[in-house]
């Protein structure tokens, strides 16, 4: 069996540091997905610009949760699933949605199973949605913006879920509250 290396800032390539001491700084902690992807300066520095130019996108915390969670149950990550309903908690975002995600039922609101449906569809789907799921996605509210930005969120996540299922990171004591199996 690999073991992959958890990086710490002493063990990091030197291009990692700066982005692990800001992780520090945030809070408190490298996760390990960051000290794993410390590895890769570049995988590292992707991920995190990725992230923030996806929370700057058009979604509010609950589809930023939603875009982010249906993936990441899709991608059955054993890492992302805990701590993206840590920080759905952190968001404010109310625990029945991430629950619901997390237990594949209902969303809370026609728009937001509109989003998962749709979220899913490019996943399972790899892109090549139909005219069809397009039509429907826009009149639930959404627009050729958010088309793009579940693009966006989707490299995210494809970055992080697939480095965890190589690495098989452990989950970090600050998500263990929230682990999850499919």
């Amino acid at each position: 069996m690999t073991t992959f290396t958890i990086h710490t800032t002493e063990s990091a390539p030197e291009k990692s540091k700066a982005i692990l001491a800001g992780a520090i700084k945030q809070v408190g902690v490298i996760p390990g997905l960051y000290g794993v992807m410390a590895e890769s300066p570049e995988i590292l520095k992707a991920y995190t610009q990725l992230n923030q130019l996806f929370t700057s996108t058009s979604f509010n915390a609950e589809e930023l949760t939603v875009v982010w969670q249906t993936i990441n149950v899709e991608h059955e990550c054993h890492y992302c699933v805990p701590a993206h309903t840590a920080i759905a908690h952190s968001m404010k975002v109310d625990a029945g949605l991430t629950e619901a995600l997390r237990n594949q039922t209902a969303m809370p609101t026609e728009k937001l199973q509109a989003l998962h449906k749709f979220t899913l569809a490019m996943v399972r789907q790899r892109g090549n949605v139909t005219d069809e799921q397009i039509a429907e996605f826009f009149a639930a509210g959404y627009a050729q913006q958010q088309v793009l930005e579940i693009i966006l969120g989707l490299s995210q996540k494809v970055i992080s879920n697939y480095v965890n299922h190589v690495a098989k990171t452990p989950v970090d004591p600050m998500f263990s509250d929230f682990a999850w199996t499919k």
